[in-house]
């Protein structure tokens, strides 16, 4: 077997498309029916657990609202970008301009130099700089301003041919917030921009992707939210969804899992891509490195759940105090942590292994803060859920070893 027969065909990583994209057939209509819509009545927001395949699902949608006519703009929305009005325009108009930078909305008069020179016209083109001249000399708040310029952009995109919409996609969106301290509420401006526009027949479309803290922030900065968006929920994939995901792109490779490896690997990743991904690319390196020395391949179950600890769960695992960390170790040992449980649970089970147990009041409290630090999210339903995936499990691993040290 030479090298190049034994690459490793697996790719773990923060949005890198797996080399087969198994399942999310059901997520792919959803979005579909969106693209059909002639007035914008909902939006999108795709929510799901860290390491489910966000980021790389939006990927997949972009190349089927082209197909369908419609255009395509936005990036990771970063902190900085919501940090206030201001920034949150100046990223739609950025975003925007990359679609409308090649529309002439006029020409002005450029004159030569000298007495025989003669005058020239340039083409004024809808380039950020425009679009931003625009914006500033626009009366009003950020929210006027930005609303006339997106109304100033689709009544010249109407009048081209075959012009179907645009949508306007945004990952990473649960670092959106207003900030009333500040009196500054970028959330609230992108709500009610898109709701006003869409409202004037504009088809302007939001797709929003983020933790499943995205969904209630919406909700709580606008009320109207919950009216103006369709959730679809990316959860894990089955036992059947795993084993394509990676026998598709086993199909000319050499090494092939034996049903015994398989079953391990399902067992191992839980059903979420990312680790399916990170646990194949871990097996396939060793099994290159087995055959090369002449040694038998198999899947070293500890040492890859040792190093997704290491690379996966630890960093977010040491952003917790003490005291937190015995409260999600409370959580661990409900029988439900994987799915949802209320404080009532956490006070009950605290009362059950704790010398000191925790009240309702304290369990609300560190609750809410760890929410904060992405390890904890409050559903829509007044419950709480883990917001990393099988973080239960490695919690209780780190009780194992504690207790062995």
């Amino acid at each position: 077997m030479n090298n190049i027969a034994l690459n490793n065909p697996f790719r773990p990583g923060a949005g890198h498309m797996p080399p087969y994209l198994a399942g999310r057939e059901r997520e792919k209509q959803e979005f579909l029916k969106l693209l059909e819509q002639s007035t914008i009545l909902e939006n999108m927001v795709l929510t799901g657990l860290r390491g489910v395949g966000k980021t790389v699902l939006l990927d997949v949608f972009k190349p089927m609202a082209l197909s369908k006519g419609w255009y395509w703009v936005g990036t990771d929305l970063s902190e900085s970008a919501t940090l206030n009005e201001a920034n949150i325009s100046t990223r739609l108009l950025t975003d925007l301009s990359v679609l409308t930078s090649s529309i002439i909305i006029g020409e002005r008069e450029r004159k030569g130099i000298g007495f025989t020179a003669d005058s020239q016209l340039d083409q004024q083109k809808l380039n950020f700089h425009t679009l931003m001249q625009i914006y500033e000399q626009t009366p009003g708040l950020p929210v006027d301003k930005i609303k006339y310029v997106l109304e100033f952009v689709a009544g010249l995109l109407k009048q081209t041919e075959n012009f179907k919409g645009i949508i306007f996609a945004y990952d990473e969106a649960q670092n959106l917030a207003d900030h009333a301290d500040k009196d500054q509420f970028p959330l609230s401006l992108l709500l009610d921009t898109f709701q006003s526009i869409q409202r004037k027949g504009i088809p302007f479309m939001l797709a929003l992707t983020g933790l499943p803290t995205l969904f209630p922030k919406l909700v709580e900065a606008r009320t109207y939210a919950e009216r103006m968006f369709r959730v679809i929920f990316l959860d894990k994939l089955s036992d059947a969804e795993v084993e394509e995901a990676i026998r598709k792109p086993l199909e000319e490779h050499p090494l092939v899992l034996t049903d015994e490896s398989m079953s391990k690997i399902v067992q191992l990743s839980g059903g979420y891509p990312y680790f399916v991904q990170f646990i194949c690319r871990e097996v396939y390196d060793l099994f290159i490195q087995k055959i090369h020395s002449g040694d038998s391949p198999s899947v070293p179950t500890d040492e890859i759940v040792q190093k997704l600890d290491s690379d996966f769960f630890a960093g977010r695992w040491a952003r917790a105090t003490d005291r937190q960390r015995e409260l999600l170790a409370v959580i661990a040992e409900l029988d439900m942590c994987d799915s949802e449980f209320s404080v009532q649970d956490v006070v009950s089970k605290s009362k059950e292994i704790l010398t000191k147990p925790f009240s309702s009041s304290h369990v609300n409290q560190m609750l809410s803060t760890l929410s904060d630090s992405g390890l904890i999210y409050k559903n829509r339903h007044g419950k709480y859920s883990f917001a990393v995936p099988l973080l239960g499990e490695f919690i209780k691993r780190q009780e194992i070893q504690g207790l062995e040290t």
